[in-house]
């Protein structure tokens, strides 16, 4: 899957292209109107991120002249501006769905995710497992050996990037911008109480120690 990321905020372009760079999409990048257009307009992508206030060419105009062109590949915008009239003159000028910044990662892929099934780039079947451990992401459901393991919203989607980066160290930092988001007012001190709620959810099964500590750094999914 190809999608072009228009943003020109450097620093959150970088951590945009990074996360869905992370569920294996192949991403490009454009830093003003101009550059996304053209690359939008030339190119073949299943999905484009934008940003309403862009450098050259602001993202109503981009997306207004994509449309009157023919081009009707899935648009998401991402955006500070979170008036119902941004909101509205979006989706009116064809933008399939809206979300405003600062926004949790874990809502933002659900969003590509979802633009990409109703195009019908992607099936509706999802799943994802390590060892004993299976997700239903279309449920938001976790199991252990069929048992029904009853996760929070933050537990799900913790439990999520472990299986995700399975066996690779993944460091305190990573986990604390991917779960709670690179703009949360908490601190990264919440990843290592959530790392102990969800061993007290694996530990009636003696899974608890699938969940490795690595000192001084984060922690590893291994079995």
């Amino acid at each position: 899957m190809r999608v072009l990321v228009v943003e020109d905020d450097v620093p959150l372009r970088r951590i945009i292209s990074t996360i869905l760079e992370e569920e294996q999409y192949e991403v490009e990048q454009a830093e003003n109107g101009e550059e996304g257009y053209f690359l939008a307009s030339t190119g073949e992508y299943d999905l484009i991120t934008l940003d309403i206030m862009l450098p050259k060419m602001d993202g109503f105009s981009l997306m207004r002249k994509l449309r009157s062109e023919g081009c009707q590949t899935p648009t998401l915008f991402l955006t500070a501006k979170d008036r119902v009239e941004d909101r509205v003159k979006g989706l009116d000028l064809g933008a399939d769905d809206y979300i405003v910044k600062p926004f949790a990662t874990e809502e933002f892929l659900a969003r590509v995710r979802s633009l990409l099934r109703r195009s019908g780039k992607i099936g509706l079947e999802g799943k994802i497992s390590y060892g004993p451990l299976l997700l239903d992401t279309n449920r938001h459901e976790g199991y252990l050996n069929d048992h029904v393991l009853k996760l929070t919203i933050k537990e799900y989607e913790l439990l999520y990037y472990l299986i995700q980066n399975k066996e690779q160290i993944i460091t305190r930092d990573q986990i604390f911008e991917r779960v709670w988001g690179i703009e949360s007012e908490t601190t990264d001190a919440i990843v290592d109480l959530y790392i102990h709620y969800l061993r007290k959810k694996l530990a009636p099964f003696d899974y608890d120690r699938l969940i490795r500590t690595v000192r001084g750094v984060g922690y590893m999914l291994k079995e």
